[in-house]
């Protein structure tokens, strides 16, 4: 058993969600958000270099020796299946190791909105889930696969950078293969993709404008694409893929987002209110005739209004969602103010009132 077992084995009976090694500290674990330190010494640069040995292959000790990040799935034996990143920064090594549960949790387990799942239902176009870094993203995605593989026949292709849930194949076939190990890069692999007979194709990440405009052709010929970008909202969103591509690509950008986006899943996650757990919730964009004409006439602005009219097709705004959350006692309500675009609504709910600006105090 490598000797970073035991750190993650601890991290697991704790419930955290990532551990954190790092030259200089003990190791940190992630608990419901906030990183906490376990009782250990500060880890010298030559003891955590002879941990992270333990679990690379040749290849990565080599990619990790050339000065570049090494990312990959490492299953410790007793403990579970973790995401693996391993860098060097101006003190040493570090590394984080984030746990991905055995079980792939069901859209309706995440708490997720019904119009969710009826965005896996369409067989051709594009649907993206975004949001920053450790906001469950992945966690959306297997879920929505898992619900795809569940319910129909189809062939699902998946391409992530490194492979985290795994996807025991039901009434579909889930064909899954790791950048960096099977293929090269995500824009390789959706050129594989488009010749294996795909139904769905998952794409871990829309990093560069090649494998954006890669994913694009295959949502226009046929395909469900699945995919992610590290955009906050939907209206970034969509801004984001316009900006992304060639200027003189722009009115064919705009043309493939009004007729084959089919919608948007913006999403965070906040404590609940005990501070034991956290919650994914949800801004939702679904493609109409109005967003689609808002969006070829570059008037992007507007979108706020369109969610806010659209709830009857599952649409809403973050804070629409945070809101109902309070409401419910969902949610740590402090947390959503600090998240509200308009913290007007949430200001009679906050239980610390040291955290409201001046012009809200009284």
């Amino acid at each position: 058993m490598a000797r970073i077992d035991a750190f993650l084995k601890l991290g697991q009976a704790q419930g955290c969600s990532d551990v954190h090694l790092a030259v200089g500290l003990p190791p940190l674990l992630r608990m419901h958000g906030e990183l906490m330190p376990i009782k250990f010494r500060d880890l010298p640069e030559s003891e955590l270099e002879s941990y992270i040995a333990e679990i690379l292959t040749d290849n990565q000790a080599q990619k990790l020796r050339s000065g570049k990040d090494v990312d990959f799935s490492y299953m410790a034996p007793e403990v579970g299946r973790f995401r693996v990143n391993v860098y060097r920064k101006a003190t040493g090594l570090g590394a984080t190791l984030r746990f991905v549960p055995k079980d792939i949790p069901s859209l309706q387990k995440l708490g997720l909105p019904p119009v969710v799942e009826k965005l896996t239902q369409h067989h051709q176009g594009m649907v993206l889930v975004t949001g920053s870094t450790g906001t469950g993203k992945s966690t959306t995605l297997a879920a929505m696969i898992d619900s795809i593989n569940t319910n129909s026949k189809a062939n699902i292709i998946s391409l992530e950078d490194p492979i985290e849930f795994i996807h025991p194949s039901k009434r579909s076939q889930v064909i899954q293969r790791e950048v960096g190990t099977h293929v090269p890069s995500f824009a390789a692999g959706l050129r594989a993709a488009l010749r294996e007979d795909p139904d769905v194709i998952l794409v871990g990440e829309m990093r560069d404008p090649e494998t954006i405009s890669m994913a694009m052709m295959a949502a226009e010929t046929g395909h469900l694409v699945l995919g992610t970008l590290h955009t906050t909202g939907a209206i970034k969103t969509i801004d984001r893929i316009i900006d992304a591509l060639p200027s003189d690509q722009r009115e064919q950008v705009k043309s493939f987002l009004s007729q084959s986006l089919i919608g948007v899943i913006s999403q965070i996650l906040l404590r609940t209110p005990d501070g034991k757990n956290r919650r994914a919730l949800v801004e939702v964009m679904v493609m109409n005739r109005a967003i689609a004409k808002l969006i070829t006439s570059e008037q992007t602005h507007q979108l706020t209004t369109a969610l806010q009219t659209g709830k009857d097709q599952g649409m809403q705004l973050m804070d629409q969602a945070l809101l109902d959350a309070v409401v419910r006692k969902q949610v740590d309500p402090n947390e959503a103010f600090f998240h509200a675009v308009d913290k007007r609504p949430f200001v009679r709910h906050i239980t610390d009132r040291s955290i409201l600006p001046k012009e809200h105090l009284s």
